[in-house]
């Protein structure tokens, strides 16, 4: 188990922080729904076009990817 420092938990609370993390949240739902939980379950939800980079939360622009082939594009 991770043991967050005070620094961490007050990072993960800033209105930034929050509101990434509600749009992950989202769209990883949005796959949920469209092809149920055992089709995610070890994967990651990958944007194609990321929201930093103008992408939304719309089912077009998301995929499953595997967790290693996701996080191993991340710059």
């Amino acid at each position: 188990m991770r043991v967050y420092s005070a620094y961490d938990k007050e990072y993960q609370a800033r209105p930034k922080q929050v509101k990434k993390r509600v749009a992950r949240n989202a769209a990883r739902r949005l796959m949920i729904r469209k092809h149920g939980k055992a089709a995610l379950k070890g994967k990651d939800v990958d944007h194609k076009r990321s929201l930093k980079r103008g992408g939304s939360n719309g089912y077009s622009n998301l995929q499953i990817r595997s967790r290693k082939s996701n996080r191993a594009d991340k710059t």
